[in-house]
């Protein structure tokens, strides 16, 4: 049996699916304390929003632990990120696998596609409007959501970015079933199919 996945891609995959869950869930959260989302600087009760979303507005401080499961998560998924980008880097996964693949690929062209987009484009736009929505950032390099708009702005991109991260692991689990889930999920856990 031949090695699948490196030790490093499967740590670093289920590092980001627990703190991916632990994202969503706290994004939830955070939305459901202002279902809005707006453009611009500024977005309050009471001000047009560009979008309403179908949710309830619970107004009894669910974003306060919503906003530090948020942040902790977000901190470990960048750092798993890095990891996961370094190592890449470092063993040639990237261009081996994705850019430049032996014949036959390892990976389909739509599985390097989506795989490039979401770690290259993707993660790196969710990081920046993360972090364009904290005010001590932004008071340090303002740049940082100016050039996206403002914070509310930063706010609807950061959710758009989300969504379609939400669709792609979605398509993802399906094709992993479609393909073989058990052949796949070993190879994800133990690194041999």
């Amino acid at each position: 049996m031949r090695v699948r996945h490196s030790a490093l891609v499967r740590v670093t995959h289920w590092a980001t699916v627990a703190s991916f869950v632990a994202l969503l869930v706290s994004g939830v959260a955070i939305l459901l304390a202002h279902p809005r989302l707006y453009w611009g600087e500024t977005g309050a009760l009471g001000t047009p929003a560009l979008l309403d979303l179908p949710l309830p507005m619970i107004l009894t401080g669910q974003s306060g632990w919503g906003r530090y499961l948020h942040f902790l998560s977000a901190w470990i998924c960048v750092i798993t990120g890095a990891v996961y980008v370094l190592g890449g880097v470092r063993a040639c996964h990237f261009r081996h696998d994705w850019f430049h693949p032996a014949d036959p690929p390892k990976y389909s062209v739509t599985q390097r596609i989506s795989y490039t987009a979401v770690v290259f484009v993707l993660f790196p736009l969710m990081i920046w409007t993360g972090i364009a929505m904290s005010p001590a950032m932004t008071s340090v390099v303002p740049a940082l959501v100016t050039s996206l708009g403002g914070q509310q702005s930063a706010r609807t991109i950061h959710f758009i970015v989300a969504s379609l991260l939400i669709v792609f692991v979605a398509g993802h689990v399906v094709m992993v079933s479609v393909a073989g889930f058990t052949r796949h999920m070993g190879a994800m856990i133990l690194g041999r199919a």
